[in-house]
């Protein structure tokens, strides 16, 4: 085991270390020196020292980068077959053992604990030999909000810290969309922001189509109100059927009582409900909760698709691409995908998969722990069932194959922009960078990334103008501060050039830097790099709009190169126009989106020491920040919690302004 002062130890594990070994918790056993040796003769060593406990091990390499996660019943054992060579196959393990130069290791009670902490480290560190989820994108929820006295359904993501009940995960906004129209119809319950419900004084248009009970302006008791929360609820949850026996009977007793008003309603209620529960192949008779994962493998490349099935019906579906090592099986990769997908994620009762899996009865312990409730995890092998993870299945081949093809158009294109700008080989990454002000007020910088998977948001950012001595509209000045900052900083944390990059990942460095503008916009960056010391480090490339701004009549302007033009119905062209216009569109976006905060601004928040109470005090009190500006010191000293020097202070800020 490594020398202590060189290991980095998990959260999990450095709280639990200095419990006592019968808590219950994951220990961590400290790792001792074992040096000068890598390879299998280094994990023969650790061998020695490691117990017959279940438990999660680090394979490293000499720059400290974790290689490999993984998990056993008994550690000792696991890592005894590394050093004999055998793992779980070929080349991959190869490399994994000739690279280990350290490991290190944390005891757990169980093998389940085992695999769940397995699971959140790989998430965390991101090991380059590991079977990795690539998803930068969170799931949507509903929300039924519990934090008002009339609550409302809302399309939530993110962090889940608003009180009330989520229900998900539906696999993109339009289905959230959908099932929300759907839950107006059926059970009335608002979906207006709690301002606007605030300030109504008379039913909104929602009211009048039917689809809000209209609580705001009391056109529904607060008893009713709840009532149809409820239902709303109960539906969420997979009552589905005794609501729609519940609105029958309602209707029937009200058309008896020759009410048909009211049996009008229900009438229209349970229509929008049957048509929800409606089977249309798609939405499952014998499955009410579950998520389905299928596997498809073609090239060096993975597809899983996962679809989610809750209340009886299908809220979506979401391809993945994991990155996986060619030497994998499918069986292995969709258990390793399974173990780590439910990490942040709400655990539904039922897990179907595609393949058999080997640590199928692990992963449902690990998970019905996790949900304190009873999961299953199996492959169907007959019904319906069965016939939901073939559908699957052919959906991750389809969602392959596309990516397969947009992959080939892809790799044509970055060729084209190799021979095109004259680099060495095809650009991993392409960075793109574009201004966006009005007469220079609220300015920001935007930078695209794009590589051999196209567009990487996750790479995207945005710049904040800072310098206040530019001159108002300097766009030369803009892009000096943009590119100050952006390769100050990746000098910083790379400086060691690109580095070595996992297969199939965005390198740190580009390849290849365009800029919206010309030669004035080329020459200022120019500088900046100078001054970086990273002349010829990068190849930089001016974009600048043609005559009347035309597209296709774009000029490049480069280093020691003569500007040029590119054929009009050029796909390199083509290609470069999109680069262009989508980091045209995330700056402009960026610079609405801070020039609407900036308009939202209250004046007391640029005053020091007013904080949201106080604001909201002082709010309450004079009914807006412009008649408090009027105010006098003592008008401002009735306020709770305002004291004179807050009142003086408040007050001078007014006046000097």
């Amino acid at each position: 085991m490594t020398d202590s002062s060189n290991t980095t130890v998990p959260d999990d594990a450095a709280q639990a270390r200095a419990k006592p070994r019968d808590s219950g918790d994951i220990l961590w056993e400290e790792p001792k020196s074992i040096g000068g040796k890598t390879g299998a003769e280094l994990i023969t060593d650790y061998v020695k020292l490691l117990p017959n406990k279940p438990g999660v091990y680090r394979m490293m390499n000499a720059a400290n980068d974790v290689l490999y996660v993984g998990k056993a019943k008994s550690l000792k054992k696991r890592v005894q077959n590394y050093a004999r060579g055998i793992g779980h196959g070929g080349n991959r393990t190869t490399r994994m053992i000739a690279e280990t130069a350290h490991m290190e290791f944390v005891t757990t009670h169980t093998e389940t604990e085992a695999l769940l902490l397995e699971a959140n480290l790989i998430k965390r560190l991101r090991p380059r030999f590991n079977v990795l989820i690539r998803d930068d994108k969170s799931f949507p929820y509903i929300l039924l909000s519990g934090d008002h006295e009339a609550p409302g359904l809302f399309k939530f993501r993110g962090a889940r810290s608003r009180k009330g009940d989520y229900y998900g995960p539906f696999a993109n906004a339009g289905s959230v969309n959908t099932t929300i129209n759907a839950l107006q119809r059926i059970f009335l319950v608002r979906t207006c922001t709690d301002s606007f419900y605030a300030n109504r004084t008379r039913p909104c248009l929602l009211h009048q189509i039917k689809r809000c009970a209209a609580p705001c302006t009391g056109e529904i008791s607060t008893e009713g109100y709840a009532e149809l929360v409820k239902q709303t609820k109960d539906f969420l949850t997979g009552k589905s059927q005794e609501i729609k026996n519940r609105f029958s009977k309602r209707m029937q007793q009200a058309s008896d009582d020759l009410d048909f008003e009211t049996a009008a309603i229900y009438r229209d209620r349970l229509a929008a409900l049957s048509h929800v529960q409606s089977h249309q192949g798609i939405n499952p008779q014998t499955v009410n909760e579950a998520d389905i994962f299928a596997v498809h493998h073609e090239g060096e490349q993975f597809c899983i698709q996962v679809f989610f099935f809750r209340t009886g019906q299908n809220w979506g579906n979401r391809a993945y691409f994991p990155r996986a090592d060619k030497s994998f099986d499918e069986d292995e990769v969709l258990n390793a995908f399974v173990s780590q997908f439910y990490d942040d994620k709400p655990i539904p009762k039922l897990v179907l998969v595609s393949h058999d899996l080997a640590e199928a009865d692990l992963i449902a312990e690990a998970l019905s722990v996790k949900s304190d409730k009873k999961v299953q995890v199996y492959r169907p092998q007959r019904g319906e069932k069965r016939d939901l993870v073939k559908q699957v299945a052919r959906n991750a081949k389809e969602a392959l194959s596309r990516k397969l093809a947009e992959s080939a158009t892809q790799t044509k294109l970055l060729a084209g922009i190799q021979e095109v700008f004259g680099l060495e080989a095809p650009p991993q990454r392409i960075e793109v960078y574009d201004n966006s002000h009005i007469m220079g007020t609220n300015a920001v910088g935007g930078m695209i990334v794009a590589g051999p998977e196209g567009f990487a948001k996750n790479h995207y950012r945005k710049f904040n103008i800072k310098n206040e001595d530019l001159v108002p509209g300097d766009d030369y000045g803009m892009m000096k501060e943009v590119f100050t900052r952006r390769f100050s900083r990746l000098m910083k944390e790379h400086s060691d050039g690109n580095g070595e990059v996992d297969e199939g990942a965005v390198p740190p460095w580009p390849d290849l830097v365009l800029i919206d503008g010309g030669a004035g916009q080329l020459s200022a960056v120019q500088e900046v790099m100078e001054e970086l010391g990273l002349t010829n480090k990068v190849k930089l490339v001016g974009v600048a709009k043609g005559p009347d701004r035309d597209a296709g009549r774009e000029r490049f302007f480069m280093p020691g190169r003569q500007d040029f033009s590119l054929p009009m119905r050029d796909p390199t062209l083509y290609f470069i126009q999109r680069l262009r216009d989508e980091a045209h569109r995330f700056a402009i976006g960026t610079h609405r989106a801070r020039r609407k905060k900036d308009t939202l601004k209250n004046p007391l928040d640029e005053i020091a020491g007013i904080g949201p109470a106080r604001k909201r005090a002082i709010l309450h009190h004079f009914g807006s920040a412009k008649a408090a500006s009027r105010a006098g010191v003592e008008d401002l000293m009735v306020v709770e919690g305002v004291s004179e020097a807050m009142a003086q202070r408040i007050h001078d800020h007014f006046q000097k302004g």
